[in-house]
């Protein structure tokens, strides 16, 4: 049987996955912009409210999902369902370059942030970028949200956003690392791969999930 917080958390989650809030979500599919608020998910009495078939065929269709895939959303990763709605915060790339968004350890830091869904990632620090432009394409393309987790040990191989000194935010993929410097291989093969001193780096942070 599914959940009234599954199908909400299924709703959260498609959301999430294109880079949209729930109020983004229903606007995009022509309905009310607080179609999906949490306040509306409860009635006064305290009984519990369902979407209509209508406004998720209205959302599948805005989104191009199909309904298999939004019948997967309603279970989040690692099994058991449970909706998987928690919301993190979420701010454009060109903004992470900017002063305010993040303490001194790369945590998210500060006001402007929006928030998204987030699908079944269990670090409570993560956040969500979301790419802009093509320069971190095939992987990551123009609309992309990727969630980044700070708290996780970067090694070679792993994806990873990389904030530098200077304020340069990108998107790469971890050559060699030691003490000392860090080898950062470009995603888009248009790009060479470059090399920091780790005193020129402001933090490294593993991307653990995309949206496309």
């Amino acid at each position: 049987m599914v959940t009234h917080k599954q199908i909400w958390g299924a709703i959260d989650n498609l959301a999430g996955k294109n880079g949209l809030t729930a109020s983004g979500l229903a606007r995009a599919a022509g309905l009310d912009a607080t179609a999906f608020n949490k306040s509306k998910r409860i009635g006064p009495n305290g009984k519990q409210r369902w979407p209509s078939t209508e406004s998720i065929a209205k959302i599948l269709d805005a989104t191009g999902a199909t309904f298999d895939a939004f019948a997967t959303m309603t279970v989040p990763k690692g099994g058991k369902g449970g909706g998987g709605g928690r919301m993190i915060p979420l701010i454009g790339m060109a903004q992470a370059g900017s002063r305010g968004f993040f303490d001194d350890s790369g945590f998210p830091a500060g006001s402007g942030w929006d928030e998204v869904p987030s699908p079944g990632v269990s670090d409570d620090r993560a956040y969500a970028l979301k790419i802009k432009g093509d320069s971190m394409a095939p992987a990551y393309r123009d609309g992309t949200i990727i969630i980044v987790s700070p708290e996780l040990d970067v090694r070679k191989g792993d994806r990873v956003v990389v904030k530098t000194v200077k304020g340069e935010v990108m998107a790469k993929e971890v050559g060699k690392k030691t003490s000392k410097s860090i080898e950062l291989k470009s995603i888009n093969p248009a790009h060479p791969t470059r090399t920091f001193d780790m005193d020129d780096v402001a933090f490294v942070s593993r991307i653990v999930w995309a949206s496309q």
